[in-house]
């Protein structure tokens, strides 16, 4: 079981350090939950499994990404994100955060 803690939360404007874009976490993962054969054919710097993975919207695209802790760095920008999926699972953007639909603030 990992005891580590994520250091971003869901709807938290982030960068990707390698691959340069910008994104918005939609879920997160205490440690890796995907397969050996996706591990190995797409996480090719190996980053730790036992450390928090992100599912990620990504700016200006219909995909979507799942990366880990380590490639990511909090996006400052303060610049909204564009993302099909975007409407239905956040509402507006407050201070680098999207509030979800349905929270309390």
């Amino acid at each position: 079981m990992s005891t580590s803690r994520a250091r971003f939360r869901i709807g938290q404007l982030v960068h990707h350090k390698l691959f340069d874009y910008r994104g918005v976490v939609f879920d997160v993962d205490a440690d890796f939950q995907g397969d050996d054969d996706w591990y190995q054919t797409m996480a090719r710097t190996r980053p730790p499994k036992t450390s928090p993975w992100y599912h990620v919207l990504v700016h200006e695209a219909v995909h979507t990404t799942y990366v880990a802790e380590r490639n990511l760095r909090p996006d400052l920008t303060g610049q909204p994100i564009s993302h099909p999926a975007l409407g239905q699972l956040f509402g507006e953007l407050r201070d680098g955060i999207y509030t979800r639909h349905g929270s309390v603030n």
